[in-house]
């Protein structure tokens, strides 16, 4: 999302979180601790606090670490927050959760953004989370098969699918691959081909599919490729793939197809945890929120770069159409 848009939502969705009333004790500075992926998210989580009545600088600190995607150092931001002992660590995306739980951390924290936060061991369940963390996960696992239904609406002729993510310990792709591959077999899909070590065999993934007729690109969420969906998507385009991705951010970089959450909501929703934990809640107490709304973004522009006629059906149904 381009920053003008995204900062107009920000005030926006602020004003659907109810200011606070409690009257807050003046003599106690409360601690925030926050692993994040980019700038821009940092000045949204300031905002958000100070709209439910939190002062920065006068009842409240926020340590904020920007690794933009750099796994190794968000590993080495995790040691330091944690060394901090603030009240409350935020974590966003799969990439921040992981490293803070490699790191051992036992302070209270708030996750947004991190898939199947049960099967990552972060919460025994998200109805009773049971422990130190709760938070606001966007994806769910069906979605997997959906992206899949998707690209092959685009471009029916796909017999090979490539999954964009960070391979490195913490990814999330498990959450998505048993409905990717029973759709993909469904669709007659040959093959489903992932990257393997770390973050420098995403680029040849995606190269290697350049020389693959009948083959399209699933990027999963990933905090590596969505900090910098400039990059990726003019890569795709310049070996002319047809791929879909799970956030607008990518159509709004000229990528082709996106589907998925209302960012802004789910990271809003997690900011109130926040606000709530540091008021005296307890994070074990606080279930884990899915998402229940999606939103369907197609690029017109990228369509005709990629000489890809959309289905009108397709278009008719997006939330956005792009150019």
């Amino acid at each position: 999302m381009k920053r003008r848009d995204f900062m107009k939502a920000v005030s926006v969705v602020a004003g659907f979180g109810a200011v606070a009333t409690h009257t807050m004790a003046q003599d106690k500075v409360r601690r925030v601790g926050a692993l994040l992926v980019g700038e821009i998210t940092k000045k949204f989580l300031e905002d958000s606090l100070k709209q439910r009545g939190w002062k920065l600088g006068d009842n409240l600190m926020i340590e904020s670490r920007i690794y933009n995607g750099n796994t190794d150092l968000a590993h080495r931001y995790a040691r330091e927050l944690i060394s901090l002992k603030p009240d409350v660590l935020f974590a966003l995306t799969n990439t921040s959760m992981a490293a803070l739980q490699a790191e051992g951390s036992t302070l209270r924290t708030v996750f947004a953004m991190v898939s199947d936060p049960v099967g990552m061991h972060y919460v025994d369940s998200f109805s009773r989370p049971g422990h130190n963390v709760t938070g606001f996960t966007p994806f769910e696992p069906s979605l997997g098969g959906k992206w899949v239904s998707l690209l092959k609406e685009i471009a029916p002729n796909i017999q090979h699918i490539g999954l964009v993510y960070n391979p490195e310990p913490g990814n999330n792709s498990a959450a998505f691959r048993e409905s990717i591959d029973r759709t993909a077999r469904a669709s007659g899909i040959a093959s489903v081909e992932t990257p393997s070590g770390g973050e420098s065999d995403i680029e040849r993934l995606i190269v290697s599919f350049k020389d693959k007729p009948d083959s399209g690109l699933i990027f999963l969420p990933d905090a590596f490729t969505s900090s910098q969906p400039d990059r990726f998507t003019a890569l795709v385009r310049q070996y002319r793939i047809p791929a879909i991705y799970p956030l607008r951010s990518f159509c709004d970089a000229d990528g082709l197809i996106s589907y998925g959450v209302y960012f802004i909501k789910i990271f809003d929703g997690a900011v109130s945890y926040v606000d709530r934990i540091l008021r005296g809640a307890d994070p074990a107490e606080l279930p884990v929120q899915a998402p229940t709304e999606f939103e369907l973004v197609v690029n017109q522009k990228a369509a005709r770069q990629l000489g890809l006629q959309l289905p009108p059906d397709l278009v008719a149904r997006a939330d956005e159409v792009i150019g």
